[in-house]
């Protein structure tokens, strides 16, 4: 059987974890176990409230009514591009609400770039984490699909839409 990845230099080496083992808190500052999700696929989202692409939580939502039994969207507030999601957990969770009806699960706000980037975005823009790839998260609305397994499949810019073949092909 042919080995899925080349071998790498000691300065990149492999430090593979599992997506379950990361920790995050929901936006109520509560743990939002990331395990709980085992079996669907979870479709993490950096949002913000102030964004020209803040409409596509109207299609986040549709999406997650659409796929309930097989798919998970979690939002994950970022306030690192063009400082557009300055808003307090109370605010963010009051403007998803009011706004687009949202009932997908919304984590605390964090760095998802940058020396303070939170695991869960090291995991899901590293391919010595994820397995599969590198990637930089270069805007608001950057969407990083991962399989029911756990396996990391593939990050969508901000202009893909959320209801978009190239993400729920993997869905259907």
């Amino acid at each position: 059987m042919a080995t899925l990845f080349s071998k790498s230099s000691s300065s990149e080496k492999p430090d593979y974890t599992s997506i379950y083992d990361i920790e995050i808190n929901s936006l109520n500052g509560k743990p939002l176990s990331l395990s709980e999700y085992k079996g669907k696929y979870i479709l993490f989202v950096n949002v913000a409230s102030k964004c020209g692409f803040t409409p596509q939580y109207k299609d986040l939502q549709e999406l997650y009514d659409k796929y309930a039994d097989k798919l998970v969207v979690i939002g994950v507030p970022c306030n690192q591009f063009g400082e557009q999601e300055p808003g307090s957990s109370k605010d963010i969770e009051s403007f998803c609400e009011v706004n687009y009806g949202v009932t997908f699960p919304i984590t605390e706000k964090i760095d998802v770039k940058g020396s303070q980037q939170h695991p869960l975005f090291e995991w899901l823009t590293q391919k010595r984490k994820n397995g599969v790839s590198d990637s930089k998260v270069k805007w608001n609305f950057q969407k990083y699909l991962v399989g029911p397994t756990g396996q990391f499949i593939d990050y969508y810019y901000s202009m893909t839409l959320p209801t978009n073949s190239k993400i729920t092909k993997h869905i259907k």
